[in-house]
């Protein structure tokens, strides 16, 4: 009877345990579900069997109180039957024989009080049995239910701490490559190319600028030229004639008539 209360002390504790108040408290909640559904099924294990062999218990009590009954009953009868042939002897003279019948109805009666006695103390017990094995039923209901719970909780949570984790390593990622953070690797390697963007537009423009003043001396240069071979042709003409003449003036067409 100890075991079968202590048993029963466990699935009144174990149902009237708060889960949620259980997991906020838990450092790994994962973990101490899994444990708790594990205690779990171990205790409704343990209820299972005390709650069966109770009730083999009380149906064996039940039993040997029915037949407590059914021998004080029995006895009753047998004792009856012992008083009534001793008066059917001692209205016939026979005392003797009446009296030995007298004393076989003391002893039915005896054994009837005795069996009535076991009858009478057992009924009590008989019914705090039957509410034991109500309350274990009862309360394995109710752990099913709560085991039940757990899983579903366990699953739950499992789901969520994922979902949890994936959305910290996606937020995580995103910070760690923010474009708008200026000192952010994006934000240096744009500001790198944009340097070197810039060196080849200046290098671009100086090229431009230096072909454009060759250009330009090249010009000069010809002029120059010209200056110096008209000035040559000048000279050679102020040589010849003694009048210097441009080498601009047109000359008479040699195929004009002479005047």
């Amino acid at each position: 009877m100890a075991q079968k209360q202590s048993i029963l002390g466990r699935v009144a504790q174990l149902t009237r345990a708060n889960i949620n108040a259980l997991i906020d408290r838990a450092e790994d909640p994962e973990k101490m579900l899994d444990q708790m559904i594990r205690d779990y099924t171990n205790s409704i294990a343990e209820a299972e069997k005390a709650v069966a062999e109770t009730i083999g218990n009380l149906r064996l009590a039940e039993s040997d109180h029915a037949e407590d009954v059914r021998d004080a009953k029995d006895w009753g009868a047998k004792a009856l039957a012992a008083s009534q042939k001793a008066d059917a002897l001692r209205s016939s003279g026979q005392d003797g024989e009446a009296s030995r019948f007298d004393n076989l109805a003391k002893v039915a009666l005896g054994k009837q009080i005795q069996h009535e006695t076991e009858a009478k103390q057992a009924a009590p017990m008989i019914e705090s049995q039957n509410e034991v094995v109500e309350k274990l039923k009862t309360g394995l209901v109710q752990m099913r239910g709560k085991l039940g719970e757990l899983q579903v909780k366990r699953d739950q949570l499992v789901a969520r701490q994922k979902t949890a984790q994936a959305q910290a390593q996606v937020q995580s990622a995103v910070q760690s490559i923010d474009i708008l953070d200026p000192t952010s690797e994006l934000s240096r390697f744009e500001d790198k190319v944009r340097r070197v963007e810039a060196q080849v537009a200046g290098q671009a423009e100086l090229a431009s600028s230096s072909i454009d003043a060759q250009f330009e001396e090249l010009e000069l240069d010809t002029t120059q030229l010209e200056v110096e071979a008209r000035l040559a042709e000048l000279k050679q003409l102020g040589a010849g004639s003694g009048t210097p003449q441009s080498s601009l003036t047109s000359q008479p067409d040699e195929t004009e008539n002479p005047a």
